[in-house]
């Protein structure tokens, strides 16, 4: 059993992340093709589901189909409306012999659409059909990357509930590997100048097209060499790097314009969620604050279990 908020060492696991993350790059390209393009790419996304990382429902010509990593047998599924289920282990396998199986998976299932191609906000876009690198893999090590992730999914969602402007889901971006959860304040934003590697700047001027508090967590790279939570706003606000934010262990990182929360740190807090959620709450606050966002407007309590929010109350506040 992997406990709830589990140790993660960046340094110690990173070949088995980078097997994970390639792996999810596959299985991220059947929605690009088997679902029509929904605002900011959110269609894309992995959503965090109980035993490890599902696609949206995509469409074939007998019905709708999904797949799923399953983070606790380490296997990959895929399950159709039609009634097929049927999948494969992930042992460590090279990216093309898992591209080779994933595609005979859907094919025997019926789903013609292809997953070939090659790995998005990565350097170097080897196509799927040709890595043949050796990978790294450990089972418990997955195990408690996807702890971790449903952990964080769990407060994301949650402060998901206190905003009734536009929001996203929590939802897994496979290219940049992080779990993010984006606040809309209604405000167009000016042209976002892309240049993520191996992504297209259309994609990236499209889902910055409206200013937005963005938050998320991600396992480690990048400059940050330890697992961590990041929130940012775009356009970034003047001042944004000289708010007062919670908790105290969070910092400005120069680099990527983005407050930085060591994961170890909300880890090792004696209330987790609530660490996390000072956090969320805090940067967005600021975000908004400098933005000039209608937070009156856009905000609502925090939804509580089985009690619909109450119009009329906050109305009359």
């Amino acid at each position: 059993m992997t406990h709830r908020w589990p140790a993660l060492d960046f340094a110690a696991n990173q070949p088995v992340i980078e097997s994970l993350h390639a792996y999810l790059q596959v299985v991220g390209k059947l929605p690009t093709r088997a679902l029509p393009w929904c605002n900011h790419s959110w269609h894309l996304a992995l959503r965090v589901v109980p035993r490890g990382f599902r696609s949206y429902p995509v469409l074939f010509p007998g019905g709708e189909a999904e797949v799923i990593v399953d983070c606790l047998s380490s296997a990959v599924a895929v399950e159709t409306s039609t009634g097929f289920a049927d999948g494969f282990e992930i042992t460590g396998q090279t990216v093309q012999r898992f591209h080779e199986q994933l595609s005979e998976l859907l094919a025997l299932a019926g789903v013609e659409t292809s997953v070939s191609g090659a790995p998005n906000e990565v350097e170097e876009a080897v196509l799927f059909a040709e890595d043949t690198r050796e990978r790294a893999w450990d089972i418990a090590t997955l195990a408690r990357i996807h702890r971790a992730f449903s952990d964080v999914n769990r407060v994301f969602e949650r402060f998901r509930t206190g905003f009734v402007g536009k929001s996203s889901p929590s939802h897994l971006f496979w290219g940049s590997f992080d779990l993010a959860v984006t606040r809309f304040s209604g405000d167009e934003a000016p042209l976002h100048p892309g240049g993520f590697p191996n992504l297209p700047d259309a994609v990236t001027r499209e889902a910055y097209s409206h200013a937005v508090a963005s938050a998320g967590f991600w396992l480690g790279g990048g400059g940050v060499e330890e697992a961590a939570f990041y929130a940012y706003g775009y356009p970034t606000p003047d001042a944004l790097s000289e708010a007062e934010v919670a908790p105290p262990e969070t910092y400005w990182h120069t680099d990527l314009g983005e407050f930085v929360l060591p994961y170890a740190a909300v880890r090792a807090s004696e209330d987790p969620e609530g660490a996390l959620m000072d956090f969320l709450q805090s940067t967005y606050a600021a975000v908004a604050d400098r933005g000039g966002w209608d937070r009156e407007a856009l905000e609502i309590p925090l939804g509580g279990f089985g009690e619909p929010y109450d119009v009329e109350a906050h109305r009359s506040r």
